[in-house]
């Protein structure tokens, strides 16, 4: 779809964090809305997404005119809804979704953690050729498994102008969830930008979109907590490098007005409770290049899903999740109102809304959270024992980590790793993951701007801006499958591959090879496989590996819960289980969608 502008431009400077119009939208069907621009009745009441079931669904893919910031900009939506109609149906279920594309280009929906015959994944170029303009493309599946799950468009940058919507998979038997209500609470991003010139923008300079820069008053307030030293020598180390500390998010509030349910803060979508009822919120993250750090304030958070999967309940006071994730969670309002409250990762903004027993209702709405910059745990992972500032020296002395100096035994992209020598004499090599890091050539290149050779496993750090925040958060160490794994077969080989990146390129990948220069990832069906992933990079990564499940293990090497979307942070390095149960080509890509779009895809090919 070619995005259109109206007539009306974004002024610029654009405002720090654009919290949107108090109605607003897809807007009606008649023309003269189109010139209407800055009306705030102009469009629909937004957050009243219209829900779907039964075994045969028609979905029809288009364009619509809305207005969430005072411009019209054209939309892609599904039954001219954003978020699309939500998906209610039921496991066991053999189900028919018949897609009609009235675009002039072609589109796509990929149904996001569901297992499936590949070719009805929905990635055009690896399970299909895309849905034609014009065409229906039926898909046909059953449903083995229930949950909350969502699914989106898999076609350029459709997804980031307002192609997805919730899916709901109800237990064939009785849901072991109890709650007395349920609100699904969709989080997204949305950009009155042509997607393709904020991503043409990052190209040229990777952190056009970050306002917050150290300033001056933060280097004094250094010069207060340490040293003049300290300070100076903490600045100089990120010049020298070339790196930026703030870098948490490409995009901000400066490019994006964050919303929940279609509706921007403004707006203020509204779930509606009763005094002393259970809820169940079934939370999803549904943007296109955002993290969201969720709480509630004055109301504990009880994770009981976390991709679909049952969890041991995990109570909490905020949760982060990254783009492809979702967690369910019971609360228990005792008050009148809460402020659902999704601050993003890089604190330039947030979306919002109200829990409360009457529509009038309304609850405080918190400060964002200060920056935070990014420590040496997040860029040298296990090489900071000795502190940050006694790590200083030894990181900027590195020359922006791309000397060839160290041989590291490179052993190609995609490999199966054999060299396991910390477990000894075990019968199983292959019971504990390697700890072994192996870069591989294809890392030594323009490609990558960084590598990491002492990364940390550990699974409880809640990450940059969460750690002693005062509240309790969630880390993957809490998440443990309710059932446990079932699957207690051993792994019969080891992949290990890198996220990599160069910033100042804005180029992603997978061991220094863009997806245009990689070659597929090779699979046996059935066989059980451990798979390593370790970020070279300062970014968090959500990790989304199409048609099986991923067992992730903690770093004892016991497998502790089931996810489709691993989020990975900077210099870490995780493990997960997985068996690939059909056959076909699939897709492995990070979440964030300009990641993806810049060269961190891969193909998987099981046979």
């Amino acid at each position: 779809m070619g995005f259109k502008k109206s007539s009306q431009q974004v002024s610029t400077p654009r405002r720090r964090f654009v919290q949107g119009l108090i109605a607003g939208g897809v807007l009606a069907a008649f023309p003269s809305v189109l010139h209407a621009a800055s009306s705030l009745v102009a469009g629909t009441i937004t957050g009243t997404v219209p829900e779907l079931s039964g075994e045969v669904i028609d979905l029809v893919i288009d364009e619509s005119p809305v207005n969430f910031t005072g411009v019209v900009r054209m939309a892609t939506t599904i039954n001219g809804s954003i978020p699309a109609p939500t998906l209610r149906l039921k496991e066991g279920d053999d189900v028919t979704i018949r897609v009609t594309n009235k675009l002039s280009v072609p589109s796509s929906i990929h149904w996001h953690g569901i297992i499936l015959p590949y070719q009805m994944d929905g990635v055009p170029g690896i399970s299909f050729k895309g849905i034609m303009p014009g065409e229906t493309f039926v898909y046909k599946f059953k449903l083995q498994q229930s949950g909350t799950y969502w699914y989106h468009s898999h076609s350029g940058f459709q997804e980031m102008t307002g192609m997805y919507g919730a899916l709901i998979i109800e237990p064939r038997e009785n849901d072991i969830i109890s709650a007395d209500n349920e609100h699904v609470i969709q989080l997204s991003d949305w950009t009155d930008d042509d997607p393709m010139a904020l991503f043409r923008k990052l190209k040229v300079q990777s952190d056009v979109f970050n306002f917050n820069q150290p300033t001056v008053p933060e280097f004094f307030d250094d010069v207060s907590s340490s040293s003049i030293s300290n300070a100076l020598q903490r600045r100089k180390m990120w010049n020298q490098m070339r790196m930026n500390p703030t870098d948490l998010a490409d995009l901000s509030a400066s490019a994006m007005t964050f919303l929940m349910n279609g509706s921007t803060p403004m707006a203020n979508w509204r779930g509606l409770f009763k005094v002393g009822e259970k809820l169940r919120l079934r939370f999803i993250n549904g943007s296109s290049n955002s993290f969201f750090d969720v709480r509630i304030p004055e109301l504990k958070l009880t994770v009981v899903q976390a991709d679909g999967q049952n969890v041991e309940p995990v109570t909490v006071d905020e949760f982060r999740f990254g783009p492809g994730e979702t967690y369910d969670v019971i609360v228990e309002p005792k008050n009148d109102a809460y402020t659902i409250f999704a601050q993003s990762m890089d604190r330039s903004g947030y979306a919002k809304g109200t829990l409360s027993s009457s529509p009038n209702i309304d609850a405080p709405v918190p400060a964002l959270d200060p920056v935070e910059w990014l420590t040496m745990t997040d860029m040298m992972g296990n090489m900071t024992h000795g502190g940050e500032h006694s790590a200083m020296a030894g990181m900027a002395g590195m020359s922006g980590m791309n000397s060839k100096e160290m041989d590291h035994s490179a052993m190609g992209h995609g490999a199966m790793a054999m060299d396991h020598s910390k477990h000894g004499m075990s019968e199983n090599p292959l019971a504990v993951a390697s700890s072994k890091v192996r870069h591989a050539k294809t890392e030594y290149g323009a490609s990558v701007d960084m590598r990491v050779d002492m990364p940390r496993t550990n699974l409880d750090d809640p990450g940059i801006g969460l750690r002693k925040n005062g509240r309790r958060v969630l880390t993957l160490a809490d998440l443990h499958s309710l059932e446990g794994i079932t699957n207690q077969q051993e792994p019969e080989a080891e992949i290990e591959l890198h996220l990599t990146g160069n910033m100042e390129r804005y180029s992603w990948s997978f061991d220094g090879l863009e997806f245009g220069k990689s070659t597929p990832v090779h699979m046996k069906h059935n066989q059980r496989l451990r798979v390593i992933l370790q970020n070279d990079t300062m970014m968090t990564h959500p990790m989304h590996l199409h048609g099986m499940w991923s067992d992730l293990e903690n770093e004892q090497g016991d497998v502790q819960v089931r996810r489709h979307t691993i989020p990975v942070q900077p210099a870490q390095r995780i493990s997960f289980l997985t068996t690939p149960h059909d056959v076909g080509r699939w897709a492995w890509h990070c979440h964030l969608l300009f990641h993806m779009d810049a060269g961190m895809f891969r193909e998987v090919v099981v046979s």
